[in-house]
């Protein structure tokens, strides 16, 4: 098992890969920001809201339910997205502090505590 330096609820920043840049009328509008819906560490991957999006084909489950094709977000590895920190406006680093017997996660740049 592989440890995790993103964790689910976590806002991200895509940093390689397809879904590097936000695509507005053909325009690349800034970097892709996202939720994170659900971590897994044994694969080292991250679900993130609105990014990567893959086109699964469903097969109707019930009589009379219709099939078809559906938009879903797919898995990708947790090291091709960055912690967002909101004071530095960007993907960045992180540390581990322990306070009061706990770990925090910080932002190595300005010192926000994501925890």
């Amino acid at each position: 098992m592989a440890k995790m330096h993103i964790k689910k609820g976590d806002i991200v920043q895509v940093i390689s890969g397809a879904d590097k840049f936000r695509i507005v009328d053909g325009e690349e509008k800034g970097v892709k920001k996202g939720e994170v819906i659900a971590v897994s560490p044994e694969e080292g991957k991250v679900i993130v809201k609105d990014a990567n999006i893959i086109h699964k084909h469903v097969k109707p489950r019930r009589q009379g339910e219709a099939g078809g094709i559906v938009d879903a977000e797919g898995a990708m590895y947790a090291s091709k997205v960055a912690l967002y920190c909101p004071k530095c406006d960007k993907g960045v680093r992180s540390h581990i502090e322990i306070v009061d017997g706990k770990k925090i996660r910080v932002c190595t740049k300005c010192g926000h505590k994501f925890d």
